[in-house]
Parts: structure tokens; C-alpha cells; sequence
């Protein structure tokens, strides 16, 4: 939905169909779109529009499959990481009354959280340029990912005051990371005096009439009308719950009434606070270096075929929601799904495109520009920015070239001189630097991804075999060498497979080992990439064959 956040999903193309601008009425264009969610067998999707003065709500699947209860517009269902706006605007509600300032180093309220070297600010946690690792991505390189078990904010703060190094300098990337939003709700109860799920009540919730809504501080509570969220495996359902009791970063639990009332209320500037909040969280953020993000204070800031677009999207356990808004087309849609396999975000950008009666696919910024096919050959290969250890794999095809970050390849426009784009993607700038390429590409911020020469380790497996251990995780790895792949372990009964991918550098999926060498050349560590955890260091301890490591 928004140009300058690429980087979770940099290849999810929108599938839309444009239908004739006389039959977009918004009870028609819901009733399509959510078609597929309509049975009694399965989860579904509760879904809200206000457009032109006129709210529509409906409901499709059920809400519990074991009791066989339908889903109502006003059943209340998760709503992952939209919830971040409201965690927003209780921090900036408290810097409008001058408790805090967003510029404050967070120590100054959290003096918990290690000095390392430059001030992280609460506006750094809120616009994700805070260089702190996420704290489910930390959680599961210790074998303890969501769901495993009861994890609290006091267990985030503990997580973060044992990180001895941050993904980069605070302010000068943007990486999303749900740990500063754990932090925020912290920061807010130990400024207010009242826990977030109290202030937001009170200051928040019940001023806009949002009476469906509250945090998820306890697990355990009854909640009134709550649908179950479910997982598809196979050809059925399991359920797929959150149990946990971390807040701020999600855990908000809603309707998609409420939602529109909030929405309604930024776009009115009645919300408490008024102007001034609005402003404070749908200002886009810098970098330090001045470079633009798109990305204010809990909320995606960019355009839609042109249009400004308000919105956030959210994944929680099985629920997959999203909240948008076009202020200057007088449209705002919410989407509760209960089912990990819906597209949420797909559903309300199909919604606003027949509604709006836009194209059905974004045109490119430019014209396509035809390129010599002896040019393309290469171009082709496998790119990797040295910061992040995340890759970009670019083949020729029908004439042209496709990209990847691991989904399927997608195809590019050319657009002239070494430029390329994709709807989702955004452009691409191939450079030529020396005797190889380079790719430019925008996402949330400039990255630069160099073509990887050709093979995998040029070492034996076995250099690497051995035991590791992570002095900020406190966690044990075992590695083994099984053929042309290592294995990692850090249990009995668990194994990953990595693949050689580079020099001392081995792949599984999203996740990069890159070894470490001392100066005679014997392998003394490895250093971990996790997608939004990056440089996680492990150190290499004798090889003790009786020991499981933990």
C-alpha cells in the first residue's frame, strides 16, 4: 500500500480486477471481495468502509469453528501491528503535556538499557530507526518464538538489557523492530503512572466512544464476543492463538467499528489532542542524514496510484488485519481477519480501487524503455548487501529481467539507463562499479547490493563443525557438516540446513551464518543474520560429545 515500505514483502503484487464504476457500491464491492471467506467451515474476515459519508460493515467465516459461531461485524478479533498507532498516540499525548520529549533518550526513562555510545530517542523506538534488534526474531534464536511460551515486557526489557550491540547507529536506517513499541508501552506507564491498557482507556478509547477496544495485558481474560484465530494445515484448520502477555507492539483488541471511529477521528482532528497529535504521528520521519522515510509514528505514510495514503497492516498469530485511509478521496477501510492465510492488505487495496474506480495494476513512473538482450546476461546473478546480509536474485527472462528476495521472480520495466522498477519493489539502479555490478534499490531507505561471485565455501564443511554460544542470548548451537550443507542444532530433536552461499558464509532461507577467522585462519565464531536481528555473535567453545547443548 505504501511506496516507501518495501522491505517485509518487497514482491507482493496486488492481484485486482477492475470492474465498471457502476457497480461499486460498497456492499457489492465487500460481498466479492470476500467471497472466498464465506463459508461455515472455516475462519474468515469481519471488514468495515466508510466512503462518501456512509459506513458499511460486514462479516464472513465463522469466529469459533468448535462452537460454530459466525463472525459479526462486531466481533472482536486481534489487531496485530495496527495497533502501534495507539501505542503512538499515548507517547505523543504525554510529549503534547510535556511529561516526556520524543527526543529524550530513552535511558532517561528505561536506565535499564545498555549505553551503546549514542542516545537512542523515543521517537528513534517509534520510527523503527532505533537499531534495536526485534525481540521475537532474538527470541527465536534462543528456541523460545511466540507461542512456546508466556512472554512478557518485563522479559523484552530483561532481552534488551543484555544486547551488548544494535542492528546499526541509532537514526541512520530504518529496520521494523517490535521491540521499541515494548519499550513504549514501558516508557508510558512508568511516565503516566498507569499501565498502557489504563491510559489508553482513559485518554484514548473512551473519549472516541471506542467501547470494543482494550489491550491484550492478560492473555487469560474472558473478552466478550473474541473470535479465535486459526491456521490452515492440510485441508483443515488449527488454532493459532497469541499467547502472550507483550503489548504496545500488537495486542490490541478491537472491531472494526472502533477502528473506523479512530480513523474517523484523525481524519476530523478530534481525536484527543487534536491537530497536533495528527501531526506528530503522520509526520514521515528522517534519518540522520536527512533521508527520508515513510514512515511517521505508527503509521505508513505514502501514496496509492497517486493518492496520500494513511495505513498499517498487522500479523499476530493467526489474525492478519489492516487499517487505511485517503483522506482526499473521503475513504477509510478496516479489515479482521481470523485466518493466517488472508491477504488483508490485498483485500482493502481491491476494495479502494473499485471503490475509487482506479486502474487495476499502478502504472510505472516512467516508459518502458527497450534494453539489448546481450546487455542482460550480466546483470543476472545473485546481489547481497553487506549490512543485512539480505539478497536480491535477478535472471533473465522473455527478454528482460526478473527479481527475487527468496518468493517468486517478478518481473521488471525497464526504464532506461540501468533502471528498472516494480509496483512493489520500487526501482532498481544497476551500477557498474569496476569489473561487476552494482544494484541501487530504494525500500525504506537507499541499499546498495553487490553481485556475489560465483560458488559457495571454498573451505571443508568440517572447519566449522563445533559448539557455539551466544554470551547476550545465553544460547548453545551445535553445528554438524552432512554432506554439502551444515546443520544446525540447538537441541536434539531440532536441525536446520544451511547451504553454502559465499565464502565462510552459509544460507537457510532469511537466516545468514557468516564465520569468523583469526589470523592464523581457524574458525572462532560466527555471526548471526535473522532478517531484523543482525550480527548476533556466537563463539566457538571446545567440542564436548556428551553435553546436549541447550
Amino acid at each position: 500500500m505504501t511506496k516507501t515500505r518495501r522491505s517485509t514483502r518487497l514482491w507482493a503484487a496486488l492481484s485486482v480486477t477492475a470492474l465498471p464504476l457502476a457497480a461499486q457500491t460498497p456492499a457489492a464491492v465487500l460481498d466479492s471481495t470476500f467471497a472466498q471467506w464465506g463459508s461455515t467451515h472455516g475462519p474468515g474476515c469481519t471488514v468495515g468502509v466508510d466512503f462518501a459519508g456512509t459506513r458499511t460493515t460486514r462479516a464472513y467465516g465463522m469466529a469459533n469453528l468448535e462452537s460454530g459461531v459466525p463472525l459479526r461485524p462486531g466481533s472482536v478479533l486481534e489487531s496485530g501491528s495496527v495497533a502501534k498507532q495507539f501505542t503512538s498516540a499515548a507517547v505523543a499525548l504525554l510529549a503534547l503535556r510535556g511529561r516526556l520529549s520524543l527526543d529524550d533518550d530513552i535511558r532517561r526513562q528505561l536506565p535499564e538499557v545498555p549505553n551503546f555510545g549514542t542516545p537512542i530517542t523515543i521517537r528513534n523506538l517509534l520510527q523503527h530507526t532505533s537499531g534495536l534488534r526485534d525481540q521475537w526474531a532474538l527470541l527465536s534464536i534462543q528456541g523460545f518464538p511466540p507461542g512456546t511460551e508466556v512472554h512478557t515486557l518485563a522479559r523484552i526489557l530483561d532481552l534488551v538489557q543484555h544486547q551488548q550491540r544494535l542492528n546499526f547507529s541509532p537514526g541512520s536506517e530504518y529496520l521494523y523492530s517490535n521491540t521499541g513499541y515494548a519499550l513504549a508501552a514501558i516508557i508510558v506507564q512508568r511516565v503516566s503512572g498507569k499501565s498502557l491498557a489504563d491510559f489508553s482507556r482513559d485518554e484514548l478509547f473512551t473519549p472516541l466512544g471506542m467501547t470494543r477496544t482494550e489491550w491484550r495485558a492478560d492473555y487469560r481474560k474472558v473478552v466478550a464476543d473474541r473470535a479465535t484465530a486459526y491456521a490452515p494445515t492440510g485441508g483443515g484448520w488449527l488454532q493459532d492463538m497469541p499467547f502472550t502477555n507483550v503489548h504496545g507492539n500488537g495486542g490490541l483488541l478491537t472491531t472494526v467499528d472502533d477502528l473506523l471511529r479512530w480513523n474517523e477521528a484523525l481524519t476530523k482532528g478530534t481525536i484527543p489532542g487534536g491537530a497536533a497529535l495528527v501531526a506528530l504521528l503522520e509526520t514521515p520521519g528522517k534519518l540522520t542524514d536527512g533521508s527520508p522515510i515513510g514512515y511517521g509514528l505508527g503509521l505508513s505514510i505514502g501514496t496509492f496510484h497517486g493518492l496520500r495514503a494513511v495505513n498499517h497492516g498487522g500479523a499476530t498469530a493467526g489474525y492478519r488485519t489492516f487499517l487505511a485511509r485517503w483522506p482526499t478521496r473521503d475513504l477509510s477501510v478496516a479489515v479482521l481477519c481470523n485466518a493466517a492465510s488472508a491477504d488483508a492488505g490485498g483485500a482493502a487495496s481491491r476494495i479502494a480501487i473499485r471503490l475509487l474506480g482506479l486502474p487495476a495494476v499502478e502504472a510505472p513512473p516512467g516508459p518502458a524503455v527497450a534494453i539489448e538482450a546481450a546487455e542482460l546476461p550480466a546483470m543476472a546473478g545473485v546481489y547481497r548487501d553487506s549490512t543485512s546480509d539480505q539478497t536480491v536474485t535477478f535472471r533473465v527472462a522473455d527478454g528482460g529481467l526478473t527479481a527475487s528476495n527468496g518468493g517468486p521472480q517478478a518481473s521488471l520495466v525497464h526504464l532506461g539507463n540501468g533502471r528498472f522498477w516494480h509496483a512493489a519493489a520500487g526501482e532498481f539502479r544497476f551500477e557498474r562499479q569496476g569489473d561487476r555490478w552494482e544494484v541501487v534499490q530504494y525500500a525504506d531507505a537507499w541499499r546498495r547490493f553487490r553481485l556475489e561471485p560465483a560458488g559457495g565455501a571454498a573451505a571443508p564443511l568440517t572447519d566449522y563443525a563445533g559448539e557455539y554460544r551466544s554470551p547476550e542470548l545465553e544460547v548453545t548451537y551445535r553445528i554438524e557438516a552432512e554432506g554439502r550443507s551444515l546443520l544446525l542444532r540447538s537441541r536434539p530433536d531440532d536441525r536446520e540446513s544451511f547451504q553454502p552461499a559465499y565464502r565462510d558464509g552459509f544460507r537457510n532461507g532469511g537466516q545468514t551464518l557468516r564465520f569468523m577467522r583469526d589470523q592464523k585462519g581457524r574458525v572462532t565464531g560466527f555471526r548471526m543474520f535473522a532478517g531484523r536481528a543482525r550480527d548476533v555473535r556466537f563463539e566457538r567453545a571446545p567440542i564436548t560429545a556428551t553435553r546436549d547443548p541447550r
